[in-house]
């Protein structure tokens, strides 16, 4: 009796630990973790990143190759300004060229945010472990509605001008004198399309 009931509690725990097995590997299929594949550390250097977070992906040529393994705040006293550090991981068979560009993308327009990386033309050196990138800074948001209003600023500028019939535009069109001209000179034109080859002698 006693015999059988140890055999049944080793079955149940047999199945159990089955059952544990199968669901860590589920979790960590799920959660991308790259247990299961070898790879090497790359380091970025930004001034600013926009967001990014541990876990974001990194891309090359548009694939995923890798993720953002640990973000690091610095503060250079040299230069009087700060720095953020990307640790990224990236595949083994990925190799990236030395002059490679990298920088913030976003997927959508406030989307997740993950790591570009556009490879270079340098084929013969590659970007070797621990080796450390100078990545291109995002634009602030901020900064994108800075220059929005100065585009459109220099536009009523532009059309406060036309209106006041100030620059070349706004006589053309406001100014009778510059429109007759132009006129008569389109007509003379269709009159004469010759005069369109004749070339202007040069005054000496």
């Amino acid at each position: 009796m006693i015999f059988g009931k140890t055999k049944l509690e080793l079955r149940v725990g047999i199945f159990v630990f089955i059952g544990l097995v199968i669901l860590v590997v589920f979790i960590l299929s799920i959660g991308g973790f790259k247990t299961w594949s070898s790879g090497y550390h790359i380091n970025l250097s930004f001034n600013f990143v926009n967001g990014v977070k541990v876990g974001a992906p990194v891309r090359f040529a548009g694939v995923d190759v890798g993720e953002v393994k640990e973000v690091k705040l610095e503060f250079i006293p040299e230069e009087s300004r700060s720095n953020v550090d990307l640790d990224i991981w990236i595949r083994n068979n990925i190799k990236i060229p030395a002059d490679s560009t990298v920088w913030v993308n976003t997927l959508g327009l406030l989307g997740e945010k993950y790591v570009e990386i556009m490879p270079g033309n340098d084929y013969a050196n590659y970007l070797k472990a621990n080796e450390c990138l100078i990545g291109v800074d995002p634009l602030p948001i901020h900064q994108i509605f800075k220059n929005a209003e100065s585009i459109l600023h220099n536009l009523d500028d532009g059309i406060a001008k036309i209106k006041n019939k100030e620059g070349s535009l706004g006589k053309l069109i406001y100014d009778d004198a510059v429109y007759n001209e132009l006129q008569a000179l389109v007509t003379d034109i269709r009159k004469n399309p010759w005069k369109l080859f004749i070339k202007t002698k040069e005054k000496k």
